[in-house]
């Protein structure tokens, strides 16, 4: 006898049922299998493990330890490197922290810089090597709070928060760089911390040619990145540091309400790219920014914490929608639409979908995997992952950022994209372990 196809399944839930086995239960093993039994998986975590071992600079392209990339490849690193190397790193950011407590954004061995050193930093605490410092960025600071708490909870080693660089320690130290973001790049108007204007995470002001220093060519503004670094920053601070809770506690509910009160759009589900100060916005009068969605910036304020999970949801469908309309590849990419070319001064912003102007960065859009498996979006998270991990293998390695057409761009070896995909993975194999133990 034939039975419809509803009343089929009918049967079929119930004979299941009946074993004990639920249909959800069901699917969920078939995923973990999946997940297990990758090859693209297993590829790209041996690839990262080679690409690690060859040093802790960002990447083929850059010579410098930069803060922001190592705090996203330092658990990745504990895989290979002994932990006094990694402590090592941190205690240099330490040695050259500025007197008012800002952060550099990384260094390079001092032989290495030829003609004008006029651009550098310098510290009598750390002759070996000389600093730099992107100061249209604001999220130095916070990175490096990140990272450390990273070091902290990946080794054991707690006892590094008491260590002393030049009579303070680090977790005083530590303090110090959240205190400077509060002195020195806070408007009190919106009680968010500022920057220069830069697309989304970006490093790059629009204003003039290579972009990366405030002058007084510079538009203030505020963001979402910058923000959510900082809460997460706090966040770590306060479990690393309890007594901080008591200091910095008030100040990140405050940022928090006001990252909601201000930079998020209920009505259009998105975070507004920037909301500008004083001077202004560096673009012409008639160009509506808020059409612009930030991709990275959202990953990161879901890691601090600031969308309810159907906002997670609603912004995961709308990458998705904004991926399929620029014709891209995967959800790392920046931002979308690009800026109009010409709006930015330096020449790697232009055309659009160039770099951080629309270019696909796994370096941020393999943190949004991450976060779709925190809040429970484990077969999202799988399926979108899956494009990311297979170009790794498709390029036998990893890439700064990709093109539209999903050709590699930037940095070869680029450890920010290795570090993130081998977090997301691991998240992804500890929830199939569960699952198959079940």
């Amino acid at each position: 006898m034939k039975f419809p196809l509803s009343l089929t399944c009918v049967f079929i839930v119930a004979f299941m049922a009946s074993c004990g086995v639920s249909p959800g239960k069901k699917k969920q093993k078939e995923l973990a299998r999946m997940i297990v039994n990758d090859e693209y998986f297993a590829f790209t975590k041996k690839k990262a493990l080679e690409v690690m071992k060859t040093g802790f600079n960002a990447g083929d392209g850059y010579r410098e330890v930069w803060i922001r990339d190592y705090n996203t490849f330092i658990k990745l690193a504990s895989e290979v490197f002994p932990g006094e190397d990694l402590k090592e790193n941190l205690l240099v950011f330490f040695r050259m922290q500025g007197a008012d407590g800002n952060i550099i954004d990384g260094f390079t061995p001092a032989e290495q810089i030829s003609g004008d050193k006029s651009d550098f930093i310098y510290s009598e605490l750390e002759p070996r090597y000389a600093g730099h410092k992107n100061t249209v960025e604001t999220d130095q600071e916070s990175s490096l709070v990140q990272a450390v708490y990273k070091y902290v909870k990946t080794t054991g080693d707690r006892a590094f928060l008491d260590e002393e660089v030049n009579k303070k320690t680090v977790a005083e130290r530590l303090t110090d760089a959240m205190d400077f973001l509060l002195n020195h790049r806070f408007s009190r108007e919106y009680g968010l911390i500022i920057g220069a204007t830069t697309a989304d995470w970006g490093d790059v002001q629009p204003e003039h040619g290579w972009g990366v220093d405030i002058d007084e060519n510079t538009h203030p503004a505020i963001d979402i990145y910058d923000n959510a670094m900082f809460i997460i920053a706090l966040d770590n601070l306060a479990e690393l540091v309890p007594a901080t809770a008591e200091k910095f506690g008030n100040i990140r509910d405050s940022l928090a309400h006001n990252c909601r009160k201000y930079l998020w759009d209920a009505s259009a589900g998105k975070f507004r790219p920037h909301i500008y100060l004083d001077r202004g916005s560096p673009f012409p009068p008639d160009f509506d920014e808020n059409q612009i969605y930030y991709f990275g910036g959202t990953a990161i304020a879901i890691e601090a914490g600031l969308l309810s999970r159907d906002e997670i949801k609603m912004s995961l469908d709308e990458m998705i929608r904004r991926v399929k309309l620029a014709g891209a590849a995967t959800i790392g990419l920046t931002l979308y639409p690009p800026y109009p070319e010409g709006f930015f001064a330096n020449r790697i912003m232009n055309p659009e979908y160039s770099y951080q102007n629309g270019g696909d960065w796994t370096w941020f859009g393999g943190r949004m995997i991450q976060q779709l498996v925190v809040h429970g979006f484990v077969e999202e998270a799988y399926e979108q992952i899956a494009p990311m991990v297979k170009r790794v293998k498709d390029n036998n390695g990893f890439y700064e950022w990709y093109s539209i057409d999903n050709q590699p761009r930037g940095s070869g070896t680029f450890r920010g994209e290795a570090g993130v995909l081998y977090d997301a993975i691991n998240m992804l194999e500890k929830w199939a372990g569960k699952i198959e133990m079940m």
